[in-house]
């Protein structure tokens, strides 16, 4: 199943700042795969879910960012 997020998702990947706009999930044996265009060079990537993280965010207190496989 593939999901279109809106709005799209700001998130902090292994290739820097993106937002995620589409989700694929295929289903309950695998990760979810987040599609994804790099903010600095407009690459589209994919990646699983232990290899995202959403920004910060102060207005939902999501101040600080775990570690990143």
């Amino acid at each position: 199943m593939i999901v279109q997020l809106n709005p799209a998702l700001p998130i902090i990947t292994p290739k820097g700042e993106a937002y995620a706009h589409f989700l694929i999930d295929y289903g309950m044996e695998e990760h979810l795969l987040w599609v994804c265009f790099i903010n600095e060079t407009g690459e589209c990537w994919t990646f699983r879910n232990p290899q995202i993280r959403l920004k910060p965010n102060e207005t939902f207190n999501r101040l600080k960012t775990s570690n990143i496989e």
